[in-house]
């Protein structure tokens, strides 16, 4: 299927790995120009090398914090300098520190509103003037199953990613008048570096080892494994592409039937 996503312009923050660059990745091997985004730069450097190496179509990378006020519109300025326009913005950053309530502190409530809702606000706020003019603008916000079905030790992500999910709902009743369309991704457990670390910790706090907490996400939904980041990615860039241009306010899980409840 033809995406139709020759000539469009996508930046897709937290994407110097794990499900942000598989998103980019796809999103150029289907001929858009693609901006990622994350703060080591040598590793974005690193994964601007090889989506340009697979796709030959143009890639840019721009380093920041985006959970730091003034980065989003200096990254989205970036963008227009080099491109001239944006169709696609795809709001991801890292997950927060695992805990439960008791453990976590105003300093970690704080860094991760800032992380996980500040900056879609301000990265949509900064990318809304060039969204307007594309005929097929589309926001696409990364949260998590958590908003549907909280996840163990991490109240964080639970609470803020249910805020993030709301903003989008929002802003597609809102804007769907300008045409922009506004869709979320709901991901389940997924092999990345991130859901790595989350197992390692586990695997040290329960005394089990590694392959032992992945077994046991494994079997807590439908499928009985835990996707890939090209699995989620499939999805993502067909949210984000013009094919889908009657989805907005959508919330998709991408869990392989871990959410158990109905709606």
């Amino acid at each position: 299927m033809d995406l139709k996503l020759k000539g469009k312009v996508a930046l897709v923050t937290g994407s110097s790995k794990g499900l942000g660059a598989a998103i980019a990745r796809l999103l150029s091997l289907e001929g858009a120009s693609v901006v990622v985004n994350g703060r080591d730069i040598s590793r974005l450097e690193k994964t601007v090398s090889e989506i340009s190496e697979l796709t030959n179509n143009p890639v840019m990378a721009v380093s920041g914090d985006v959970s730091t006020p003034d980065t989003p519109k200096k990254i989205v300025d970036a963008v227009i300098a080099k491109f001239g326009q944006l169709d696609i913005l795809v709001t991801n950053a890292g997950g927060p520190p695992r805990g439960q309530f008791s453990d976590i502190d105003d300093i970690a409530w704080q860094n991760a509103f800032d992380s996980l809702f500040m900056s879609p606000v301000r990265l949509i706020r900064a990318a809304l003037p060039f969204l307007e003019k594309s005929e097929t603008a589309s926001v696409l916000t990364i949260t998590s199953y958590a908003v549907k079905q909280p996840i163990p030790n991490l109240v964080l992500s639970n609470s803020i990613r249910a805020a993030t999910v709301g903003l989008t709902k929002t802003l597609a009743l809102e804007l769907a008048g300008k045409g922009i369309r506004f869709n979320s991704i709901l991901p389940g457990w997924t092999t990345t570096e991130r859901v790595e670390e989350l197992m390692r910790s586990r695997s040290s706090q329960n005394q089990t080892t590694i392959d032992e907490e992945y077994q046991k996400e494994a079997e807590a939904c439908a499928l009985k494994r835990m996707a890939t980041p090209e699995e989620f990615a499939a999805v993502a860039v067909f949210l984000v592409s013009p094919v889908a241009s009657y989805m907005t306010g959508a919330m998709i899980p991408v869990d392989g039937g871990t959410i158990k409840g109905l709606l």
